[in-house]
């Protein structure tokens, strides 16, 4: 029968039960293969697993380096409302409270409060750590606190307008006091350090790069002595060098034979020198001899800078200098 009649056309009621019942199953095969198909994800989920996928110690290009001021008051105003105050510096109670030496004698007698009884080499422990460098002995060997190393890196980062890309040669890197904030910061392979004292490599090693998870960034750390930069390679430039009191405790005329060199490694213009405490080795030939020498080697001297602590009363002044000819 004739559900409705208009301009000639009639629809029935069966075709129209007909007509509802084929849309119904067009629209269950459509939300079906919606359900398993290879959709574009929307992008707030794309963000989403976008940031998932940067392991939490990246950086990328344009993240702040040091803290800001409403950083800083941030960190105060959780003290203040936490009602903390700073007690004296002794032993707290805990499980097994212990100086350093304590710590060291603990391990060397009874190995930790669980440990496997096997001969080392079948005792489950993949990278077995001195105990002098499991109790942190080596961060006491710098004449000044360890966190120190967090104020070099902030300063010379931000001064050499570093983004992770850059590439990073130290000259004395120690047992990674500063290297350690550049090799998280850098992308691997990135950051490339000379050293020459075996100790020091031993902590940086066996120690800080698998305790601060920092394996996968394959620092190129090179034991060698008389500024001989060979192993790293011809090719390379670098976009900071910098040496912190390392040239205090070489002779002036190897001083001037790794400037040389390094000024060689240096990407022109844009790249940065810096030279930290004094430049006794220059001033000792005398200002303008010493222009003269810098001027021969193709480095141009910018200026000196100071930068304060972030966590204690001490400043470090630090002398800058340029390739100014490719």
């Amino acid at each position: 029968m004739a559900l409705t009649q208009q301009k000639g056309i009639v629809i029935t009621v069966p075709v129209l039960i007909l007509t509802l019942s084929v849309a119904a199953i067009f629209l269950f095969f459509l939300l079906s293969s919606l359900s398993t198909c290879n959709c574009p994800i929307a992008a707030s989920n794309a963000a989403v697993s976008s940031s998932a996928d940067v392991p939490p110690t990246e950086y990328r290009s344009g993240d702040r380096i040091s803290p800001t001021a409403a950083d800083i008051e941030w960190l105060k105003d959780q003290i203040s409302r936490n009602g903390l105050h700073m007690q004296d510096n002794v032993l707290r109670k805990g499980i097994n409270p212990r100086t350093r030496a304590q710590q060291l004698q603990d391990l060397i007698q009874f190995k930790g409060i669980s440990h496997y009884d096997e001969p080392e080499a079948n005792n489950h422990t993949a990278l077995p750590c001195p105990g002098e460098l499991l109790v942190e002995e080596h961060h006491s060997n710098y004449g000044e606190p360890w966190a120190g190393g967090r104020d070099v890196f902030e300063f010379l980062a931000e001064a050499s307008h570093l983004t992770p890309n850059s590439r990073v040669l130290e000259i004395g890197c120690g047992t990674l006091r500063v290297g350690l904030h550049f090799i998280r910061y850098l992308s691997p392979e990135h950051f490339h350090c000379l050293e020459r004292d075996e100790l020091s490599l031993m902590a940086a090693f066996r120690y800080e790069l698998p305790a601060q998870g920092l394996l996968n960034k394959r620092p190129l750390i090179v034991r060698g002595e008389d500024m001989d930069l060979t192993k790293f390679g011809s090719r390379v430039v670098y976009d900071l060098i910098y040496a912190s009191a390392v040239f205090l405790h070489m002779p002036d005329k190897l001083v001037w034979v790794g400037l040389e060199r390094l000024a060689n490694k240096l990407k022109p213009y844009d790249g940065r020198i810096f030279v930290s405490h004094n430049i006794k080795f220059c001033s000792r030939l005398g200002g303008e001899e010493c222009t003269k020498r810098f001027t021969s080697l193709g480095l141009e001297y910018i200026g000196k800078h100071t930068h304060d602590s972030l966590l204690f009363n001490h400043y470090e002044i630090w002398f800058e200098f340029r390739r100014s000819k490719a």
